[in-house]
Parts: structure tokens; sequence; C-alpha cells
């Protein structure tokens, strides 16, 4: 275990709130914490360290489904301090300096705030001695709305520190079955050679959520579901089940991997946005049997508001081993169920010799779900035991559910693995900054098309799946959604 001084930046958020004190808090009851490593809460508002503490407990019981044991909070409390920091002003880092010693750790910033104050941090940091190069600085999502806004934040984060010390989050990629996807494909001969053109016909990618808004009505009108899910964590999933294999687990060996799948993504363009993007905006419907407001009819919002809270899109990748193989993203808000997965849609079969008891055999299918319920399934065809005429084809589920076959192993939060990682200043599972720029490249071509034909997004039921459009994508193409 490497020892540093963790400044939280924002601590009185809501990220740091709901997630970040818990998953420190799990860190530290799975013994991953330096016992030298002191947790720094920075916000602007007065409180003692002594209030930062009660706020910390108080947080642990509201936001942990589990009790709280006496003897490791005891030891979390005593790493817990607070600067009373306005986060504009360089002058005032000295007070974080009071609370911690470069010489003696590395000092790690998470940045849980809006990524306008990234670089005032970064120079409060400098202002005060903390931007050593043993110091590192971890950058919550969103980089940025576009591009050129990206190039903006990066810029000023980058005059103070290298790339080397700068840790982009996308609180996906520390998820244990994306992780996992990592395993299936090069530690299995069963995927590793069965994972291209030639034995794949199609790739589902769907994050779907139940909630609308949730009070974030401003936010969320600047942004829209293209910028706030597909740009990061559709694109990030993406990327690991496309890249090729990566000579090591070292970060720029990863991240070289999925730089390499977002530069071969087919540009979508005005000429061709209808024919691979659908998007959407839910209206008034039912969630589990409870009315809920349209999206134009949320508190604060604005009526003539055109922004997407649904996108589909038919994704080509132009390389050697994805030619010809579409991958669907979807994403929305007030679906039908809050479901992350992969599916991957393999061939159907060139000839079939089950005809009597099966006419049309189904292709198989890889399903790799990410939340709710983690796990992997595979559905393939199996003969139903017994006596009789012929042979008789089911289909069958082999079910990996992690908390089925790991039942005597808790498995971790997201934010807790990419605290770990930053902590221990591994860089594999963040998001270099060549990713986000191309991958912004690619999304601004879809804003910008969209602005070209001033269409506005299609209506769709809460409760639903979205607009009906999204179906036709894929009936277009011979297939249809899995659900």
């Amino acid at each position: 275990m490497k020892p540093c001084d963790l400044l939280l930046f924002g601590a009185l958020g809501d990220l740091s709130r709901r997630k970040l004190i818990p998953s420190l808090y799990q860190l530290e009851k799975a013994g991953f914490i330096a016992p030298e490593t002191a947790i720094v809460g920075v916000a602007r508002e007065e409180v003692a360290d002594e209030g930062f503490v009660a706020l910390a407990r108080e947080n642990l019981g509201t936001f942990m489904k589990e009790a709280v044991d006496a003897a490791v909070w005891e030891r979390f409390a005593r790493r817990l301090r607070f600067a009373k920091v306005d986060l504009s002003q360089p002058d005032q880092y000295g007070r974080v300096r009071e609370k911690v010693d470069p010489s003696l750790r590395d000092t790690v910033g998470y940045c849980a705030v809006a990524p306008g104050l990234f670089g005032p941090i970064c120079r409060g940091l400098a202002a005060a001695g903390l931007a050593t190069d043993r110091a590192r600085v971890v950058l919550e999502k969103p980089i940025g709305t576009d591009l050129a806004s990206s190039r903006t934040i990066n810029d000023a984060v980058g005059t103070v520190f290298p790339e080397r010390q700068v840790y982009r989050i996308d609180h996906y990629l520390g998820k244990e079955t994306v992780l996992n996807l990592l395993a299936l494909r090069f530690a299995n001969s069963l995927f590793t050679t069965n994972w291209d053109h030639n034995t794949i016909d199609h790739v589902q990618i769907t994050v779907a959520e139940e909630v609308g808004i949730e009070g974030r009505w401003g936010y969320f009108d600047a942004s829209g579901q293209l910028r706030d899910m597909v740009q990061n964590h559709l694109l990030q999933i993406l990327t690991l089940v496309a890249i090729e294999p990566p000579t090591a687990l070292d970060g720029d060996s990863v991240r070289d991997e999925k730089l390499k799948v977002l530069k071969a993504l087919r540009p979508i363009t005005r000429d061709n946005v209808e024919e691979k993007v659908v998007r959407g905006q839910y209206a008034a419907g039912f969630i589990q049997g409870r009315q809920v407001p349209g999206y134009l009819g949320e508190e604060g919002c604005n009526p003539g508001s055109i922004t997407e809270t649904f996108a589909a899109i038919r994704v080509d990748i132009d390389n050697w081993r994805w030619a010809g193989v579409p991958f669907y993203l979807r994403t929305g808000k007030r679906l039908a169920a809050k479901r992350s997965e992969v599916v991957v849609h393999f061939k159907n079969l060139p000839h079939n010799i089950f005809q009597a008891s099966y006419r049309k055999l189904p292709a198989n299918r890889l399903i790799i779900r990410l939340q709710p319920d983690e796990g992997v399934e595979i559905e393939m065809m199996n003969k139903v035991p017994g006596l009789g005429k012929g042979v008789r084809l089911q289909r069958s589920i082999l079910d990996l559910s992690f908390t089925e076959a790991f039942k005597s192993v808790r498995i971790p939060d997201a934010y807790e693995r990419l605290l770990l990682e930053a902590m221990q200043a591994n860089q594999t599972l963040f998001i270099r900054r060549d990713e986000v720029e191309q991958a912004w490249t690619w999304i601004d071509s879809i804003q910008e098309a969209w602005r070209a034909l001033h269409e506005p997004p299609k209506p769709y039921p809460a409760g639903s799946w979205g607009p009906a459009a999204s179906t036709a994508l894929l009936s277009r193409d011979g297939r249809e959604w899995s659900e």
C-alpha cells in the first residue's frame, strides 16, 4: 500500500456524500489504505475537523446498506480533516497545505466539483506547493460539453500537471463486469478466437434508466443524453468490447488500443444521421404503475426544449476485425427498466440438421450484465432429456451470476476500485486526454448534424423502451433489440 494524502475537493457535495466517503470507508475496512494516509475534505463552508467527522459518520449511516463497524470507523475517523477554501482563490490553498505533508507522502487531489473549477484547483495546488512531481489529480466527468470546451479544460489542467499525473474518471470502468470484459476476451480461448466479423453478427449495448431528471433540469437540459451518457459510458464500454489484444495490462497499452477503436468509428454526419441515429424525449407515462410527468412537465422546465433524453445509434467500426458488424447503442431516461448490459449476438449456423424439432435455430448470445444483477449469461441450444421420437431442443442459459458464484466475496463499488487505483498511481482504468478528445470529435459531428436538420426529438411514453423509430433502426437491418 502506497501512503498518500487524499484531498476531496467538493467534500460536502452529493458525490462525496453518496459515493466517495462510503467507498473510502470500505477501503479502510478492507485494509487497503496505508496507516499514514490522511483524508482532507475541502469546501468553502465553515466546518471544523470535528464537524467534518460528524458529517462523514452521518453519510455512512444514510448511504450505506450495512451497519458501520465501530472499530473500522474509529480508524477511519482519525484520518479525516477539513480545510475551508474558496476554490477560485489560489491564495487560500495554504490552508490545505497545513493539513498534509507533501515531503513525506504523495498528494492526490480528487475534483468532485464542476469542470470549470478543475483549472483553478490545479493552480491553487501549485500556489501552495502541492503540485509536485509526486502529486496526482483526479477529474470527474464531464470533461467539457464539446471538443473545444474539453480542450480548454484539459489545457488549464495541463499547464500545472503533465498527462502522467492526470486521472480522468468514468465510474463504469471500475465496475467488475466491465473489467471482466478483458478477462472474457483475453483469458478464454473460446472467445478470443471467436471475436470478430467471422462469428459475430452484431453487438448491442444498452444503458437504460427508470429515473427522470431528479431535479437536475438545468444541468441535463444543457447536456442531453448523447453528451451525458454516450460520449463517456457507452463509448468506453464499446472500446473494451472492440479493442485488439493489448501487449500488457498497463495504462498506456490498454488505452492505446481503446484510442484505435475510437479513431476507427465511422463518422455520422448530416448525410447519414437520420439513418444512423434516433433521438427521443420522454412524455408522460407510467413507471412501475406510478404516473410520472413528461420531460417538458418536470419542475423548472423550459417548455420549448428539444434536448434528447434518449439516443439510439448504429455504430460502424472501420477496421479488419469489425468490418460489417454493427454496434447498436441505446440509452435513455424513463425507460421500462433499469438495465446496463452488453449483448453479443453470434451468427446463425449455415445449416440446421434439427429441423424436425426446431425449424429455425436461434443464434447464440453472450449477455454481460453490468447492473443491477452483475453477471454473464450464455444462451445456447440444449437437448431436452428423455425418450421419444427424434431429438428435441430447447434454448438454455448458462448463468454466471456474480452474487451467486462469489457468495463469500463482496462485490466492491466502482468508486472503491477507482479511488484505490488513483491512490496507488495506476492509470489503466482512467481515460487519457486523446481518448476524451477523439470521443468528442465523433460526438460533435452528430450534434452538428442535429443542429443543421432542426428536427425535434421523437416523443416516447415514460415506461416504454423509447421511440418506435429505435425499433425501426434495427428492423431495417433485419434485427431487433434484446428485451
